[in-house]
């Protein structure tokens, strides 16, 4: 595996090795072993799976108390990934990494603890899954605005003047108002 730091340096491109014959392709997404010896130590607790459709954009989501670090792939479609630096003491704060990932490309890309996580659907359909280092905890569940001009994240919206948005997400407040890590 091949694994890379984006411009916020603890946010990490992971490529893994591609095996493709006629019968299609083997790779390996994930061996604690190689990756810890190349920088990322990471304990995982939960995996969850999100299917979304062209036009929806979840996020930017984050959870207080119990910091979730995320290890995010895509099997199906594609989608704009973003990660958000939430962390006041850090001089990348309110910065943002942003990758494509798609099924053709097997990229993955690891989230922090003390990031904020989301994602726009490219594709007409996108299946995301991806690993947590904490579970879930709805009451320390917190959203970011997805269109904050202080964050300032490019989405590359398609059609539409706004993306399909849950109600939670719809009402997210901006940065300076948001709850964030120390």
């Amino acid at each position: 595996m091949k694994v890379t730091p984006t411009r916020i340096p603890e946010v990490l491109l992971i490529e893994p090795s591609v095996h493709r014959d006629e019968r299609g392709f083997f790779l390996e997404n994930w061996n604690q072993e190689q990756l810890a010896r190349q920088g990322l130590e990471a304990h995982f607790v939960q995996d969850n799976h999100s299917r979304s459709r062209r036009g929806t954009l979840r996020g930017l989501h984050y959870q207080l108390g119990s910091p979730q670090g995320k290890l995010v792939r895509v099997v199906t479609g594609e989608v704009y990934d973003v990660a958000v630096d939430l962390r006041r003491s850090s001089p990348t704060f309110a910065q943002c990494v942003h990758q494509a990932l798609t099924a053709e490309n097997h990229k993955q890309l690891w989230i922090p603890p003390g990031f904020a996580h989301g994602f726009y659907v490219l594709s007409e359909w996108a299946d995301l899954l991806y690993k947590c280092t904490t579970y879930y905890a709805q009451a320390q569940d917190r959203s970011l605005r997805w269109d904050d001009p202080d964050v300032g994240v490019q989405w590359p919206l398609i059609g539409a003047p706004s993306p399909i948005l849950s109600a939670k997400d719809a009402r997210a407040p901006r940065l300076r108002e948001a709850e964030t890590y120390p």
